[in-house]
């Protein structure tokens, strides 16, 4: 199957290389720089080491994170995103400018928005 046929929609493309709970937090925390694993799930939080390498890998598979592994005792991974992933930046840059926004309306008008 073709990805036209499979994608009819590119928004759905996106959702499903880069969206999720976790992907984009990833991509987000990897903008900066390298990172190991423990980092990232430091940075997130609350993310499973399961969760996160099952994100991880997806990422990988799609060609957006770039992982290696360094020959040393103990191993040693690190995750950089690609050449590819970093032209997923101003998605995350316009998803953060829109939750900024989200939290300021939110403020002003002192609602909680999850009705």
């Amino acid at each position: 199957m073709s990805l036209l046929n499979k994608y009819p929609c590119a928004v759905q493309v996106t959702i499903d290389v880069a969206g999720g709970k976790w992907k984009p937090l990833i991509i987000h925390y990897l903008m900066s720089g390298t990172k190991r694993f423990g980092e990232l799930q430091r940075l997130i939080g609350t993310v499973t080491q399961r969760s996160l390498t099952l994100q991880i890998r997806e990422l990988e598979s799609h060609g957006i994170v770039r992982r290696e592994v360094f020959n040393e005792v103990p191993p040693r991974v690190e995750y950089t995103l690609t050449e590819f992933g970093k032209t997923l930046a101003p998605v995350l840059d316009a998803m953060k400018r829109w939750g900024e926004n989200y939290i300021d309306s939110a403020r002003d008008v002192n609602v909680d928005r999850r009705d």
